[in-house]
C-alpha cells in the first residue's frame, strides 16, 4: 500500500518547549484508542490506533477535539504503536512512514487550532514491546541490550523531535533498560520529554523498584517529569511520592482500573478512575494528571471540573 502524500512539504519544526508548572496542574487527555473504538473503529491491528493515520486521520482529529473540549490541556498523538517495522509490514515505505509520524502531530495541532484551545502537544513514544503487538510492553525484558534498544528507538524519536510537538511522551515503559536507552536519545537530541512507566505496585512491569527506575532521569534536565501511566489507579499515589524523591515533577495518567481479558478480548471488572482520586494525586504533588485506556472525554471533563474548583 502506498499513500499519496507530498513528504517534501511536511514541516520540520523543533519542539517549542514544555515546562511543568509548580503552582498549577496540566490536564492530560484520556484513551485515544478507547474513543476511536467507541466510534466504531476496529483497532485489532499491529499498528493499533496508528492505523487510523492511514485509514481515517480525520477521526483522530475528532477525538483530540473531544478531549480538548472536555478540558484537557495536553493532547497525546496517535504515534504510540507506530513504528517503521509495522508500517513496512503494511507495505508503507520509509518516506511515507516518516510523513505519517509527522502527521500524527499535525492532527493534534489541527484539533487544538479548531477549538481555540490553549494546549500542548505530546508526541507519544511507546515501548519496543508495543511494536511487537503481543503484550510485551507489560512484561519488558525483551532480550535486547540498552544499545540495541537505543538503535531501534532513535530513528522514530528523531522524526518526532522535528515534528513540532511540545514534548515527547516516553510512555508505558516497562523496564529500566528501555528507559535508559530513551533517556540517552533525548539527551543527545536536546528535546524535552517526560518518562512514564507502567507498573505493578511500586515496581516496573519487569520487576525493578520504581525508585531505581525514576533515578534514570535524575540530573537530566531534558526529562521534565516522571511518573506512571496505563496502570491501576491504586498504583498512582505511591509512585507520586517516589517521583518527588527523584527530584522531578510527577505525572500520572492511569487506566480506568478495568482489566483486559486477553482470552475473551474484552475489558472486565469495575472501573476505579475518578476525579476525586485525581484530586488526591494533585494534593500529593502530581502536576500533570489524566487518563489512559478506558478513560473517556466525559471522565476528563469531570476531572477538569473538580481540579478547577
Amino acid at each position: 500500500m502506498r499513500l499519496r502524500a507530498d513528504v517534501s512539504n511536511s514541516p520540520t519544526l523543533r519542539p517549542v518547549g514544555f515546562t511543568v508548572p509548580e503552582d498549577t496542574v496540566l490536564v492530560a487527555d484520556g484513551g485515544l484508542a478507547t474513543e476511536l473504538e467507541a466510534r466504531g473503529h476496529d483497532l485489532s491491528d499491529a499498528l493499533w490506533s496508528a492505523r487510523m493515520l492511514v485509514d481515517a486521520p480525520q477521526e483522530i482529529t475528532a477525538v483530540h477535539r473531544a478531549f480538548f473540549r472536555a478540558g484537557a490541556t495536553i493532547a497525546t498523538t496517535a504515534s504510540y504503536q507506530a513504528s517503521f517495522d509495522a508500517f513496512a509490514a503494511r507495505g508503507i515505505p520509509r518516506d511515507q512512514a516518516v510523513w505519517l509520524l509527522k502527521r500524527s502531530v499535525e492532527l493534534a495541532v489541527d484539533a487544538r487550532n479548531e477549538v481555540a484551545a490553549v494546549g500542548r502537544i505530546a508526541a507519544s513514544v511507546g515501548p519496543y514491546g508495543a511494536a511487537l503487538a503481543d503484550g510485551s510492553e507489560y512484561r519488558g525484558r525483551y532480550g535486547l541490550s540498552v544499545a540495541q534498544l537505543e538503535a531501534w528507538h532513535r530513528p522514530r524519536l528523531e522524526v518526532l523531535a522535528d515534528a513540532g510537538a511540545d514534548v515527547l511522551a516516553l510512555e508505558t515503559i516497562p523496564d529500566v533498560d528501555e528507559a535508559e536507552a530513551l533517556v540517552n536519545i533525548v539527551r543527545s537530541l536536546g528535546v524535552r520529554a517526560w518518562l512514564s512507566y507502567t507498573v505493578d505496585g511500586t515496581r516496573t512491569r519487569a520487576g525493578q523498584p520504581l525508585a531505581d527506575a525514576f533515578a534514570v532521569a535524575a540530573g537530566v534536565p531534558d526529562i521534565v517529569a516522571v511518573g506512571v501511566n496505563c496502570c491501576a489507579p491504586a498504583d498512582v499515589l505511591p509512585a507520586i511520592g517516589l517521583a518527588s524523591a527523584a527530584g522531578k515533577p510527577a505525572i500520572a495518567y492511569p487506566n480506568s482500573g478495568e482489566r483486559w481479558d486477553a482470552a475473551r478480548r474484552a475489558w472486565v471488572g469495575p472501573a476505579h478512575f475518578s476525579p476525586q482520586l485525581a484530586a488526591r494525586w494533585v494534593s500529593a504533588g502530581a502536576r500533570v494528571v489524566g487518563g489512559c485506556c478506558r478513560v473517556r472525554p466525559r471522565d476528563i471533563a469531570e476531572l477538569a471540573a473538580v481540579l478547577a474548583s
